[in-house]
């Protein structure tokens, strides 16, 4: 087995930025929150990304503004790290080494210099007890840091963030786990426990489910499993506390929070609606409905100005003061299954699968962003549970992106299945698919596989379904040419069937010479031309689970996996079985750009990869423990740019990218160590656009104008000695953020040595100009009377009639004097005239 080190698996693209509640910065221009292993830095304007911090190496679990510096915001990592951000221009300032895993992050104006986080009690990951520590941050020059020691303050404490909080003026904090709310305070010293008990009178669950506190008073609101919302004061006596209780929500109360000033007290949950309740008013309400989907996180910018609320599919929502919604950012949309499987738009190469209920999402994997939703099912979605609607269960795509094949179903439980098969057109006008043909009922039974003939060159259009009606169709558009009012429509031109078994998978050949169905343990190879049976490949008595052919070099082979655990490999010239090896593979698929296939097996409660070619018996790759659980659901995506890649492992990572979903609909891919590095380079790198004006500030960055035509005449101001424009000094003065720069008086002296020019440089320069011109003016003496007689015939041509209409010619004395004078500095007289 082939593995190595140097390849890892992360989240790149796709990444939940809903996992953990958003950040607003002071000036509420900018939008922070957790994607993955980085912190995503969005314009609240625009909803683009401006920047995205890379460093962490595992899921970023927690993101936190620094209260003594409003331009720099601390990030938390189950990697084991806190990290220190300029977010401003996207530099890391400092690491500091925690050594366990930090599942949140919280802070105080009154402690300065320490910062408080939620580690497991043991130090590894599967641990379920919690306790809030807080960490003094040692004061070093370095970037990387090793944290001091822990000091324990609360223990047993809860790994949601919003079940922390600190209260007014950092006094308190309060923690809320269960059943059970605890206010610890700093001067005392001393912690206050809160009960209540599993159930009300009403049958109500009274669970914590997140809590907050007022910024001027004592008070503390607590969101609850039965949709109730309670108010505690009195606190810091054991026996003496009361709460008042308010009530809107239906279901539990994921978050809660108060407006900077305390006026406002904002909760939200599954309803979908940002509920805004006037603190000590509150029988005054205030509503936002209709948000999309239900509510997880709400945040609040320093100033009051903008709210923010994180959504259970993938988005976040911006909103100006409880009135209207300004903007959307969008993430990849994550149910609770996937149906379609991953595919690739071949025209965008974005990421298809199913999004919000009844349609499509084109997700942009390269600029990890939403490009549109599509609307399958084309009819109103009813929130209602148990209600069985119509759902995208099948989506394949074309070689050329031309066409689409959607299949959706619905099944009532005393009603049949109702089944559609949809063909989309590409408009190149809306640049989005428009539906062309729907087929109600294309089959009897439900639709098991679906592929569209992947060769070019093809003369026709072909889609291939099977069904568990037992028969294969295959449907294609008419070669004649269609009426004028009409467009192109699909009809059926075979209907295949083996034996009266179940057909379970189908694919076509690279030429689409060739189409294989696997009839349970049978495979089938058909001629898509005639519709012969060309042959049949058989197999000990287990059902076809994955069924593909090679590509390129590897095309004649046809590979399959088996119920029984076998991974088989048929050549197609002699028809005969290659070689079949025994692996539980849960996912089989090939790579549309190389020979390379993946097979993804699960064993021991996780899952392995093994990366092959069909006619190699050694793997190219292999890595254990991918990730835990079954992959069912992967794709290789073309790159936009090749990797340089000349290791034999990490080549067939070189024109393509391998995504895969996780058990908890983590997108996930693989990266070389290369490649990050070329990334984190990139984040750093100072880009300057090439159409800035030529100005003082741009020549300090060493942009300077392309050398002419050596030939032609150049200007004094070229001739100079160039100042050392791209000096370290002057480099590391102009990329460095004026916040983190030393005094100015350090710097001076730095300065304005890297501007001055060496003495030794300028003397040789003259020395060798002085010895030029007397060797000229020793050849101008020497020829001086074979010149003078050749001049003057030129000289009264100089005035006469034709003077004007043909240039004179220069004799060698002038072109010696004309090179003489060009090479004499007159850098003196350009400072005059710029002075």
């Amino acid at each position: 087995m082939v593995e190595h080190g140097d390849i890892r698996v992360v989240h790149r693209g796709g990444s939940k930025i809903n996992f953990r509640e958003p950040v607003i910065t002071n000036d509420s221009r900018l939008l922070l929150c957790a994607s993955g292993e980085s912190v995503k830095v969005f314009s609240t304007s625009t909803e683009e990304c401006v920047h995205d911090l890379r460093g962490h190496t595992d899921l970023v679990t927690g993101v936190l503004l620094k209260p003594s510096n409003h331009l720099q915001v601390y990030s938390c990592s189950l990697d084991g790290t806190v990290r220190l951000w300029d977010f401003t221009d996207g530099i890391l300032i400092k690491t500091y080494v925690i050594g366990y895993p930090v599942y949140s992050i919280y802070a105080s104006a009154n402690h300065e210099g320490v910062i408080f986080i939620v580690t497991p009690t043991q130090s590894d990951k599967r641990s379920e007890l919690f306790q809030l520590v807080a960490l003094h941050l040692p004061q070093s020059g370095d970037q990387l840091v090793e944290a001091g020691e822990l000091s324990a303050v609360l223990s047993d404490v809860s790994s949601n963030p919003g079940a922390i909080v600190f209260g007014r003026g950092g006094e308190y904090i309060a923690s809320a786990k269960d059943l059970h709310l605890e206010v610890y305070f700093f001067k005392k010293q001393k912690s206050y426990r809160f009960s209540l008990k599993e159930d009300n009178k009403k049958g109500g669950k009274n669970k914590f489910t997140c809590v907050a506190c007022h910024p001027k008073d004592d008070c503390i609101a607590t969101g609850h499993e039965d949709g109730k919302i309670r108010l505690w004061r009195n606190f810091n006596h054991k026996k003496e506390y009361t709460y008042s209780t308010l009530h809107w929500h239906h279901n539990a109360v994921s978050s809660v929070c108060f407006t900077p000033e305390g006026t406002n007290l904002l909760s939200g949950g599954l309803e979908s609606v940002l509920v805004q309740w006037r603190y000590n008013q509150e029988s005054q309400r205030d509503f936002l409905p209709r948000l999309g989907s239900a509510i997880t996180h709400i945040a609040v910018s320093p100033d009051g100005a903008l709210f923010c609320t994180s959504h259970s599919d993938n988005k976040i929502t911006i909103i100006q003061s409880c009135v209207k919604v300004s903007a959307v950012i969008q993430g990849l949309v994550k149910g609770e299954s996937v149906k379609t499987d991953l595919m690739v738009d071949p025209r965008s190469k974005s990421l298809v699968l199913n999004g919000k209920p009844g349609h499509l999402q084109f997700y942009s994997l390269q600029r990890d962003k939403l490009l549109y939703n599509l609307d399958i099912v084309q009819q109103e979605y009813i929130h209602e549970l148990g209600l069985e609607q119509f759902e995208v269960v099948k989506v394949v795509f074309d070689a050329s992106g031309n066409w689409m094949a959607t299949v959706e179903e619905r099944r009532q439980k005393a009603a049949e299945l109702e089944l559609n098969l949809k063909l989309w057109a590409f408009d190149e006008q809306t640049q989005s698919f428009v539906l062309n043909t729907t087929v109600s009922a294309p089959h009897e039974a439900r639709i098991t596989a679906m592929c569209f003939c992947q060769a070019i060159d093809s003369q026709t259009t072909m889609l291939v379904s099977a069904s568990k009606d037992g028969h294969f169709k295959a449907w294609q558009l008419p070669r004649s040419a269609p009426a004028e009012d009409e467009g192109p429509s699909w009809s059926c031109d075979f209907v295949g069937a083996y034996h009266g078994l179940v057909p379970e998978c189908c694919c076509f050949s690279a030429d689409g010479s060739l189409l294989a169905v696997s009839f349970q343990e049978v495979v089938t190879v058909w001629s898509p031309t005639s519709w012969e049976l060309l042959t049949t490949l058989s197999q000990p008595p287990k059902a076809i689970r994955n069924l593909c052919f090679g590509r390129l070099s590897c095309s004649k082979y046809l590979l399959g996996t088996t119920a029984n655990n076998l991974l088989c490999c048929w050549n197609l010239l002699t028809c005969s079985l290659e070689w079949s090896t025994s692996m539980d593979i849960s996912l089989l698929l090939n790579d549309p750009l190389t020979e390379n296939m993946a097979a993804f097996c699960c064993q021991a409660g996780h899952t392995d990869l093994f990366v092959f070619k069909p006619s190699e018996p050694r793997p190219v790759f292999s890595l254990k423990a991918v990730c835990s659980g079954k992959v069912t659901h992967a794709v290789f995506a073309p790159r936009e740019e090749m990797l340089e890649s000349c290791e034999e492992s990490s080549q067939w990572l070189n024109r393509s990218q391998l995504y895969f979903l996780t058990q908890y609909m983590d997108l996930m891919t693989f990266t070389t160590k290369a490649e990050e590095e070329r990334l984190m380079a990139s984040s750093k790198q100072l880009v300057i656009d090439d159409s800035v004006a030529m100005t003082p500030f741009y020549l300090l960055l060493g942009k300077h104008r392309k050398q002419g035509n050596p030939d032609t005449l150049s200007s004094p101001s070229a001739e100079r000695t160039s100042l050392p424009q791209g000096s370290v000094a002057i480099k590391e003065l102009l990329q460095t953020p004026a916040h983190v720069l030393p005094s100015t008086s350090f710097l001076c002296s730095m300065f304005v040595e890297s501007l001055l020019i060496s003495v030794t440089d300028t003397r040789e320069e003259i020395k060798q100009a002085e010895e030029e011109m007397e060797s000229e003016k020793e050849e101008e003496d020497s020829e001086g009377e074979m010149e003078s007689s050749t001049s003057r015939p030129e000289q009264v041509l100089l005035g006469g009639p034709s003077a004007e209409s043909s240039a004179p010619a220069l004799t060698k004395a002038q072109v010696r004097e004309l090179r003489r004078v060009k090479k004499l500095d007159h850098g003196w007289l350009s400072g005059l005239l710029h002075s």
